[in-house]
């Protein structure tokens, strides 16, 4: 075996001196550890206890004569020990277990300051059954408290096993017996050990001669022999791993349940063996001076972290953190690990950077621990330049270590393979940020590695998404004219915007860019459209409207949804949405919303819809690519000659070309005009009383942009007959005035007849000769009896160039006219005079002389009157039966009598009612006559006079 190299990664402590107290008079046959302290037993029956310090606790007579072997157990303070006491009978052996409840103290014999812990159990060992040998070890497994099992081993080759519960005596015993042992005196049982893997329990057994192994699962288990060869007392220890662990002169085996393990080989008799946190400790025995070497072995490591001459050492424990050697001269020596951080400056020190990655992982120090480990070693080979091995050292500090730290160092061009390299490294964990993102990329473009931009670009993780920022790598790949490796990652993480970006701004690929925006679902086509329209409207203009058509009308959808077709369309994103990106490119505008419009007639935006193109038909500004770039083709072919000649030839060409563009431009304007004036009438049905646009806004527009017959149109439906006539009056349209007022003034198909009177005022104070339009005018006020003769008078009179002549025969028409109302209203008169004058001299002869009633007959049944008989005044009689009750009135007479109260009282009502007087005077022809009537039937003829004052 090679040479190990030491260390000394223990330290002495309590000062390095010191030893068994004096109160341990006794020889020391025994010793155990736990639960902070140390156990010694002695040949004289007493166990004492000591603290940390090795100092003496107490201690007590256990035994009466020697106690043999003890146990301090670890889950309840119990102390086991195996000694010599009075033998009681001959046939009963002296040989007692005892356990000892040491939470449970109790006062020895008088004395009340000497105190002892409570014996729980006493049991004797040896029985008929069990016959009596010599105990060569000794070992307690605590099951499920306050189980305990306990085996005892004998020189004779049998292991003596008790399980249950000591203190109430509930307790089995059983023996095992190691087989094929030939020799009897290489039988003893020098060591025992306990190993439980589940639910199953086994027990190793080391003899001089063998290793055995026992399941126990019930009482008569018999063994299996994993080796031929043992080893004897104290050199038998079981590792944290539950292996076992022999010493013998040539090396140390490790055992597992299928047989031996590995072997180390160190020379030397083994006179103890242990295990302490990972290490192996074991005492040498050096036969040419007499004393012996502790050595503490890291066997992961291969190293011996500590070794030292000591005396002769009797027993090893382990307790506190430390390694205590007991010596036969009762001086003790407590060993101590030292601090991680420690260990590792020694070895940095030594350069054995190696060594200590080792030992930190060994010791499964955390990963913080071990990263700085990797750190100091691989910036200690930057310093020797082997950058290779180096940067392995740093991406093993990933996600502990700054990235920025190691990357500062490999920035050098020289080093850029390394520094990519970490990076990459950095990405696979999910721990790059942005800039080292970019870092890698732009070291793949400095390197021109195509190939690893290409895996790094179609690299996923686990769960299909990329590993590091992709918007961060999209900048890059384009700033580095990557392009295609930036489409890439943009339309495998979805990046709508970043794709289209690129195509239309870094690579021109607009019919691409189309394609791409057909294929992605409505909504997120709505967003790119909204963000990339201008572009794709400036060069593929055509094409751009047809995907939006698309997405605001859904072809082939919107047919099979039948009535449900207008809330589905109030789903759909509406043209309104996309305005903003015709914005340099109105005609195109005015295709898509023609477009939309002849598809869709109940759209929700019908309303701005129709308000946009009313605003392009009717605008005059909007200019045409087509016609800009004609007239720039030609003016650049001008440029290109010289000479005198050319200029001239120039300046004729260009007013032809002026020419033909100011004829083109007014083809189109009408053109507009007469679609605006399809629109206004198609989006105001005459069964809508409003229209489908804003009627304020298409009025401005027509006022704007003088549109004479849509500003007509709308006045007219708006019944603003005034308004009409005044824009023919604004245009001195003489003609059309006057047809217009014929069709807007007939009163019987509900026009305005007041628009003659307008029409007189404004022949009237136009001061130019129009007789013929006034007398035509003349002619329907006359049909119509609008204005009096007066009025007409003096509305002419204020313009100067009319003649007399002009009305001439309409004052002698209604001259004629008013003569016989004259004599009309005469002849009434005295026909009225003579029937009042008639009834004034009948009332005053029924007032003044007698009436004498000369009827024979009744009125009503016309038979001979009889009497009793009534006579009315007005020359009606009756018999009294015939009237019945109603003597007070005459039949005949009263039906005409109640209907004139009736007449009278309907009128004095009717003159309460102010609204309706109004009204009547407001609607006549002739408002004078209205109250003339009031008067003549006495409705208003009577005065009240208000409440007088006190003088």
């Amino acid at each position: 075996m090679y040479q190990w190299r030491k260390f000394e990664f223990f330290e002495k402590k309590l000062a390095g001196k010191c030893s068994i107290p004096e109160e341990v008079s006794g020889r020391i046959e025994c010793c155990s550890s736990g639960r902070g302290k140390v156990v010694i037993g002695c040949d004289d029956g007493t166990v004492s206890f000591l603290d940390r310090g090795l100092n003496f606790s107490y201690g007590f007579q256990a035994h009466s004569s020697s106690v043999l072997f003890l146990q301090q157990l670890k889950q309840r303070n119990y102390l086991v020990t195996i000694g010599e006491d009075e033998q009681i009978t001959p046939q009963q052996s002296a040989m007692c277990l005892k356990v000892f409840d040491l939470d449970r103290m109790q006062s020895e014999g008088t004395s009340s300051s000497s105190t002892s812990p409570d014996c729980i159990g006493i049991l004797r060992i040896f029985t008929n059954q069990f016959p009596e040998a010599k105990i060569t070890s000794f070992l307690v497994l605590e099951e499920a408290p306050p189980i305990l099992l306990i085996a005892i081993g004998l020189d004779n080759g049998c292991i003596y096993c008790i399980k249950g519960d000591i203190a109430r005596e509930r307790i089995t015993r059983f023996k095992l017996e190691i087989d094929n042992l030939s020799d009897k005196s290489q039988s003893s049982v020098t060591g025992l050990g306990f190993r439980v893997d589940g639910q199953a329990l086994q027990l190793f057994a080391v003899t001089p001669s063998s290793v055995s192994l026992f399941i126990l699962q019930n009482k008569t288990s018999r063994g299996q022999t994993l080796d031929q060869i043992g080893s004897n007392a104290n050199s038998v220890a079981m590792s944290d791993r539950s292996e076992l662990i022999i010493g013998r002169p040539e090396a140390v085996y490790f055992y597992e349940v299928d047989g031996r393990g590995p072997c180390w080989a160190f020379e030397g008799q083994k006179k103890f063996l242990g295990w302490f946190r990972g290490y192996l400790l074991c005492v040498i025995a050096d036969q040419r001076n007499g004393n012996d070497t502790f050595n503490i072995y890291d066997l992961k490591n291969r190293l011996i972290a500590h070794s030292l001459v000591v005396k002769e050492v009797s027993h090893m424990l382990c307790e506190w953190g430390n390694i205590i050697l007991i010596m036969a001269d009762k001086s003790a020596l407590c060993i101590g690990e030292k601090d991680m951080e420690s260990k590792l400056d020694m070895l940095f020190k030594k350069n054995l950077y190696t060594v200590a990655i080792n030992l930190v992982q060994s010791q499964q120090a955390d990963a913080a621990a071990t990263a700085e480990v990797l750190r100091k070693y691989g910036d200690h080979l930057y310093s020797k330049q082997d950058y290779d091995e180096a940067m392995a050292q740093y991406i093993h500090t990933i996600g502990h270590l700054e990235p920025s730290y190691v990357i500062q160092k490999f920035l050098d061009a020289q080093r850029i393979y390394n520094l990519t390299n970490y990076l990459e490294k950095l990405h696979e964990k999910g721990l790059a940020s942005k800039d080292h993102t970019t870092l890698l990329l732009n070291c793949y473009t400095k390197l021109k590695d195509v190939d690893k931009l290409n895996v790094f670009i179609k690299s996923e993780d686990g769960v299909g998404e990329h590993k590091f920022d992709v918007e961060t790598a999209i900048r890059v790949c384009r700033a580095t004219n990557y392009h295609e490796h930036a489409m890439y990652v943009a339309k495998k993480a979805g990046k709508h915007e970043w794709y289209l970006k690129i195509l239309l701004e870094d690579l021109g690929r607009y019919e691409e860019a189309l394609q791409y925006i057909s294929s992605l679902e409505p909504s997120q086509a709505g967003v790119t459209v909204k963000e990339y329209g201008k572009i794709l409207v400036e060069h593929k203009p055509v094409e751009t409207i047809e995907i939006l058509m698309r997405l605001c009308t859904e072809d082939g959808e919107s047919g099979k949804r039948g009535a449900a077709n207008v809330a589905y369309l109030n789903m759909l994103p509406s043209p309104v949405d996309f305005l903003n990106i015709f914005i340099h490119h109105l005609p195109s505008l005015m295709d898509f919303l023609e477009k939309y419009t002849n598809k869709v007639k109940d759209s929700p935006a019908q309303v701005e819809i129709h308000n946009t193109l009313l605003e392009l038909y009717l605008s005059n500004d909007l200019s045409f690519s087509s016609i800009s770039q004609a007239s720039n083709g030609e003016d650049l072919n001008l440029r290109a000659r010289s000479g005198a000649t050319a200029t001239s030839r120039s300046g004729s060409n260009g007013k032809f070309i002026a020419a033909g563009k100011d004829s083109n431009k007014e083809k189109d304007h009408l053109e507009k005009q007469e679609k605006g004036l399809r629109l206004l009438k198609s989006a105001w049905p005459s069964e809508l009383e409003h229209p489908l646009y804003d009627v304020d806004l298409a009025i401005i527009l027509c006022e704007m942009n003088e549109f004479k017959e849509g500003l007509l149109y709308l006045y007219e439906k708006m019944k603003l007959y005034k308004e009409v006539i005044a824009c023919y009056m604004q245009a001195h349209d003489h003609e059309g005035l006057i047809s217009c007022c014929k069709r807007l003034g007939d009163s019987g198909k509900g026009g305005d007849p007041t628009l003659w009177a307008d029409l007189l005022k404004y022949f009237g104070e136009l001061g130019e000769d129009c007789s013929k339009e006034v007398k035509e005018v003349l002619t329907y006020i006359e049909r119509d009896d609008i204005l009096p003769p007066i009025i007409v008078l003096q509305t002419l009179s204020r313009n100067p160039c009319l003649t007399l002549s002009v009305i001439k025969e309409y004052i002698a028409r209604k001259l004629e006219q008013e003569s016989k109302l004259i004599e009309e209203d005469r002849r009434a008169i005295e026909k009225y005079q003579e029937t009042t004058s008639a009834m004034r001299k009948e009332i005053q002869d029924l007032r003044t002389n007698a009436r004498i009633f000369q009827l024979s007959k009744c009125t009503a049944c016309t038979f001979t009157l009889d009497l009793p008989a009534v006579h009315f005044m007005c020359i009606h009689s009756f018999h009294q039966r015939c009237l019945g009750d109603n003597e007070k009135e005459c039949p005949v007479c009263a039906p005409e009598y109640k209907s004139v109260l009736e007449t009278k009282r309907s009128l004095e009502q009717n003159s309460k009612d102010q609204d309706r007087f109004f009204q009547q005077v407001k609607s006549s022809k002739d408002g004078f006559s209205v109250i003339a009537e009031y008067f003549g039937k006495g409705v208003i003829s009577k005065t009240s006079s208000g409440p007088t004052g006190g003088s």
